[in-house]
């Protein structure tokens, strides 16, 4: 029989530890093993009861949720979930959280705690995926940004780089985009599976981070080089092409893997657009969103790329691109700037 997945809950509000208890209490296959009232607690506790999951609130006083993720990452690594309302108004904490090691998070409702329940099958979800998440990856990770140009020949192989992630997505988005150089002569698209309030501090975050132009993508914006496009997180997004240019829209149709943003969108359009120009990337995440629109950009004479297992927080949706045979090439994170670069020239 298979042991039940033990969860510890960190959250300075009694009530909000006893709601998120009994939620977590409905699904058999997963059980509280205590509660901690801080960050300092949660650390010790996890130390002591060593838990699967730690659901970690981010405002609890001096010893907060980022001191909490911090130490916990030091000394007894284990998958972390950030669960805060905190992220409704600033995702700024989130994004440290992450970068710290905790593997996802989730936005309590805002102002009222009844309202809990309505994330009830989300937090499910994340639990049971984070239990299972390679904390050894993030070990790998090797951060560091690229100010640097690149000389590239005037005659190039592709004219895009389309990127979908998820769980752990934005430290891996991260390091590819950093890494790039800083006169990179085409653009980037990046679809995030991420709450939409999430996405303009996302690339807000990215664009301080990299001399490239980070914004979130609108409707009817042309696409240039050097530039890199977050979708936004409450439409599926595709490309067009509109009299002599690119340009973003949004579609009314829906994916069965993902939605809001869905990859396989942005994918599929991408690869009709600019056919074998493009490359296709699938990064860290769970589930199936992208595969099919990679095997598109393959099927149209574009170079496909998935994430490594080694350095995948979550090896689900880079399994599936290349396990079906979508993604013809395996590379880390570490290397995805670099071996981008070569493709282009």
């Amino acid at each position: 029989m298979k042991s039940k997945t033990r969860v510890l809950i960190a959250d300075d509000s009694g009530i909000m530890r006893l709601l998120i208890a009994d939620i977590i209490k409905e699904d058999a296959s997963i059980e509280v093993v205590d509660t901690a009232k801080n960050g300092k607690e949660a650390a010790e506790k996890t130390s002591e009861l060593k838990p699967d999951v730690v659901l970690m609130d981010m405002n609890m006083g001096e010893y907060d949720g980022i001191y909490g993720t911090k130490r916990i990452m030091e000394e007894n690594p284990t998958p972390i979930i950030i669960l805060s309302a905190v992220g409704n108004t600033n995702m700024s904490p989130i994004l440290e959280a992450l970068k710290a090691g905790a593997v996802d998070y989730l936005n309590k409702p805002e102002k009222n705690n009844s309202k809990i329940r309505d994330i009830e099958a989300e937090l499910i979800s994340k639990i049971k995926e984070a239990s299972s998440a390679n904390l050894s990856s993030t070990q790998k990770i090797k951060q560091s940004v690229n100010y640097s140009t690149h000389t590239f020949t005037e005659t190039l192989n592709y004219e895009i780089i389309v990127i979908g992630s998820s769980t752990g997505g934005p430290t891996a988005v991260e390091t590819v985009i950093t890494k790039l150089p800083s006169n990179l002569p085409i653009p980037v698209i990046i679809i995030q599976h991420m709450p939409e309030n999430f996405i303009p501090s996302f690339a807000a975050r990215l664009n301080q981070l990299t001399p490239l132009d980070v914004v979130v993508a609108q409707k009817d914006d042309e696409i240039k080089a050097g530039k890199i496009y977050l979708s936004p997180g409450n439409k599926n997004m595709i490309v067009k092409r509109e009299r002599n240019n690119i340009v973003f829209d949004f579609t009314d149709k829906r994916f069965k893997e993902y939605n809001f943003p869905s990859v396989n969108s942005v994918m599929y359009s991408v690869a009709e657009i600019y056919g074998k120009k493009t490359i296709g990337v699938i990064l860290t995440g769970m589930g199936k969103d992208g595969a099919d629109g990679l095997l598109s950009i393959k099927n149209a004479g574009g170079i496909t790329i998935a994430q490594n297992k080694e350095t995948s927080v979550v090896y689900g949706m880079p399994r599936e691109a290349f396990e079906s045979g979508a993604a013809t090439h395996s590379v880390s994170i570490n290397e995805m700037a670099y071996f981008l670069v070569s493709c282009i020239e």
